[in-house]
């Protein structure tokens, strides 16, 4: 079974509020990532939390999922996989599907087709793409985990991806939603008209 990943530990310095509690919709981004990974049969989460923590953790009375914590958020997402990855206690799960909080606008069908993908390719770097531009949530399968352990931190999990092609397999998707990353106000704002048209 492979699990889900959420990365939401960074400071959102430039939104200034944690990212994981807008809203989309009735649901926060938190909400929605995780009933779409539920919808696709991704039903075992970790959620990665650093610096909102305090702030974030009271809100999850939903959430029956685990939560880990980045104590050392300030170093950048791969360090918030990496603790994820810590936090997997059988040895037999297959692979995780990370997937970062600023990026909400998945759907279930994109789930359905990475997982596909993983399952018929026997590639273990699983990548969406739309129209030749890779984009989130990627699945990585757990032979590179000790890759994304090992990895310069300040170098991301796109040094895996850069080191390991023959471990990739791009999935094309008619899904503009992959690219989108709500870093900002604006980018939010523009989300929230682009969801009420």
């Amino acid at each position: 079974m492979i699990v889900g990943v959420i990365l939401a530990a960074g400071a959102s310095t430039r939104m200034g509020t944690p990212k994981a509690l807008l809203q989309i919709g009735e649901e926060t981004f938190l909400q929605k990532i995780i009933r779409v990974l539920h919808s696709a049969q991704v039903s075992e989460n970790i959620l990665v939390l650093g610096a909102y923590a305090e702030q974030i953790q009271p809100s999850l009375s939903w959430y029956h999922g685990k939560i880990a914590v980045n104590d050392h958020w300030q170093n950048g997402q791969l360090s918030s996989l990496q603790v994820g990855i810590a936090t997997l206690t059988d040895e037999n799960i297959p692979g995780v599907l990370v997937c970062p909080v600023d990026r909400p606008m998945l759907t279930q069908s994109l789930i359905v087709d990475l997982l596909q993908g993983f399952w018929k390719s026997n590639k273990n770097i699983i990548i969406p793409t739309y129209k030749g531009k890779r984009g989130h949530p990627v699945l990585f399968g757990r032979s590179m985990f000790d890759a994304l352990r090992s990895a310069p931190i300040d170098a991301g999990a796109r040094f895996v991806v850069h080191n390991y092609p023959d471990e990739i397999l791009d999935v094309p998707v008619e899904d503009e939603g992959i690219l989108l990353n709500i870093d900002t106000q604006e980018e939010y704002e523009m989300l929230m008209r682009k969801c009420v048209q």
